[in-house]
């Protein structure tokens, strides 16, 4: 069960976000067939937009992640709702690097140490609002740090995790907590964080010794009260539909449509789930209709 906690400090200067992703991210490794850095790459992407997800107010906004590096794997894309129900993918699934220096699995070396992280927030309104920030790291946690530093003004901690087994590859741990700082915050608040995080090895180390999203914030918190907002229950989750891939067919216009229908039948599959759509070449001609 991929549960997912968000918490508030009781003098209001924090929150503090945990989960326990560990499922969501199987499932991303066998619908995409990941390799075991990729499952590390995509894992932390997801995990980071699931919780940056259920912090969008709107029932119906949604948040899209896309880290665009020199590395093979690039680019990596997630998107979340305000559920923090996420889907995701990678450019190449299958890349295998060597471990980095320290004997991780080298995300950065496969979504790239140059590049750009780009938030796409839909909420509603005419225009979805974009940013984009240099890479910091690559490592995804940093990067998504830095997002909110620089593009919201929001200082926040981010760490992330995915523990996969070296033998058979498969994903075995993952999770994450975002902590973000309330304009009520000040220099003691930062210091009691801090203090905090200094004992902090990963976040899949507490899960490992079997601590709860809930039980986490307070390991890494030790210094503040922290009261309960709300659990919640997230997974990966497509919503692609024959509705929605039919709009994107009408999308590329008469001439677009014509070019389909010189072959006996369309494929287009969804990038996030893999599911195939098959239309044939008299739904194709009936489609230009809509063009006119």
């Amino acid at each position: 069960m991929n549960e997912l906690v968000r918490m508030i400090s009781d003098d209001g200067t924090l929150y503090a976000l945990c989960v326990n992703s560990t499922e969501m991210v199987k499932d991303a490794q066998n619908i995409h067939s990941l390799s075991k850095v990729c499952s590390a790459a995509l894992g932390r992407l997801i995990t980071g937009a699931s919780m940056m997800g259920v912090l969008l107010k709107g029932k119906d906004d949604t948040l899209t992640l896309k880290m665009s590096g020199n590395g093979p794997a690039s680019p990596i894309v997630a998107v979340a709702n305000s559920d923090g129900f996420v889907k995701g993918y990678v450019g190449d699934a299958h890349v295998n690097i060597p471990l980095n220096s320290f004997g991780k699995l080298d995300v950065s070396g496969a979504v790239g140490k140059e590049g750009n992280l780009t938030v796409i927030k839909d909420l509603g309104l005419k225009e979805p609002y974009a940013a984009q920030i240099p890479f910091v790291s690559g490592e995804v946690a940093e990067d998504i740090t830095a997002y909110y530093y620089i593009s919201e003004q929001t200082p926040t901690v981010c760490g992330l995790g995915v523990l996969v087994n070296p033998e058979d590859e498969q994903v075995l741990l993952a999770g994450g907590f975002l902590i973000q700082l309330l304009p009520t915050a000040d220099d003691d608040t930062i210091t009691k964080v801090e203090n905090g995080l200094k004992g902090v090895k990963s976040v899949t180390s507490f899960l490992s010794d079997g601590l709860t999203p809930e039980e986490i914030c307070k390991k890494i918190l030790p210094e503040f009260n922290l009261e309960l907002l709300d659990r919640t229950n997230v997974e990966y989750k497509c919503d692609c539909s024959t509705e929605k891939v039919t709009n994107a067919l009408i999308a590329a216009g008469k001439d677009g449509l014509l070019e389909m229908a010189e072959d006996p039948q369309t494929e287009a599959v969804c990038h996030f789930c893999n599911k195939r759509y098959v239309f044939t070449r008299e739904q194709i001609l009936a489609l230009i209709k809509e063009c006119i």
